[in-house]
């Protein structure tokens, strides 16, 4: 088993586990309720003209042209709604970044990780910085792709990987900013780059099951947590995760490998 999909794994499991302390649901809640909540209100007002300006632009100005409006206006629809999920989700993570990850980061970090030793610059300005500017590259790479959600098989693809970026760029940098140099920042990202990414997809997956994805934004807080302060105590202790299993107990703590 590849070191990268074993550090998945343990900070999934040890993600759930953390879902054991009821403080831990409260966070799970709140962005996800929120977000929804404010786009449904705006939903009201913009979602006739998002459809309207979709049936305006190509592939759907082709369907009115060939005389099948009916379906060009159900396409946009379905366009509108998925507009409307997509940023409901961002927001949520958005306030999930900035509000409920410095909360999980402090109380993980007392609890599960007291020998790591803060060794990095807790700027929330940096912070902040990095997750507008994920949303940013999101929302653009989203309108830039666009068209081709109306393509078989690219509509179930592109939505998963732009989430699954959005969450790998938003949270690993934001969970070790308080902890890791900016050498070993740079040396966790090198080194964990694919394994990141992988977290992050697995997280775009669960985030499109109707209802999982409202708590999806606070979980890939609790995963990128573990999984990169965990890579960061094994960076310091010189140690890699590596074997064919693991044995984890109750609490999502790595016990041993086999190799």
């Amino acid at each position: 088993m590849s070191q990268g999909f074993v550090g998945v794994v343990l900070a999934l499991t040890r993600s759930f586990a953390s879902l054991k302390a009821p403080r831990a649901w409260f966070y799970m809640l709140g962005p996800g309720l929120v977000a929804l909540v404010v786009w449904l209100l705006l939903a009201t007002y913009w979602l006739g003209a998002v459809i309207a300006w979709m049936i305006a632009w190509p592939p759907l100005s082709w369907l009115v042209g060939w005389d099948f409006p009916g379906l060009a206006r159900f396409l946009a629809a379905v366009g509108a709604w998925l507009v409307m999920l997509a940023l409901t989700y961002l927001t949520a993570t958005v306030l999930a970044a900035i509000f409920v990850l410095p909360l999980l980061l402090a109380w993980l970090a007392d609890t599960q990780y007291r020998d790591l030793a803060r060794m990095g610059r807790d700027s929330a300005v940096a912070s902040l910085a990095n997750t507008l500017g994920a949303a940013v590259v999101y929302v653009a790479a989203w309108a830039l792709t666009l068209p081709l959600w109306f393509v078989p098989g690219f509509g179930l693809v592109v939505p998963i990987v732009l989430l699954a970026m959005l969450n790998r760029r938003t949270f690993a940098f934001d969970a070790l900013a308080a902890h890791a140099s900016r050498e070993e920042w740079r040396t966790i990202r090198t080194q964990h780059g694919h394994p990141l990414f992988m977290l992050g997809l697995i997280l775009s997956l669960l985030a499109h099951v109707p209802v999982v994805g409202l708590l999806v934004p606070t979980l890939s807080v609790l995963a990128y947590v573990h999984y990169t302060l965990e890579a960061l105590r094994r960076l310091r202790q010189g140690a890699v995760i590596v074997g064919e299993a693991v044995v984890i107990d109750d609490e999502g703590r790595l016990l041993e490998d086999h190799r």
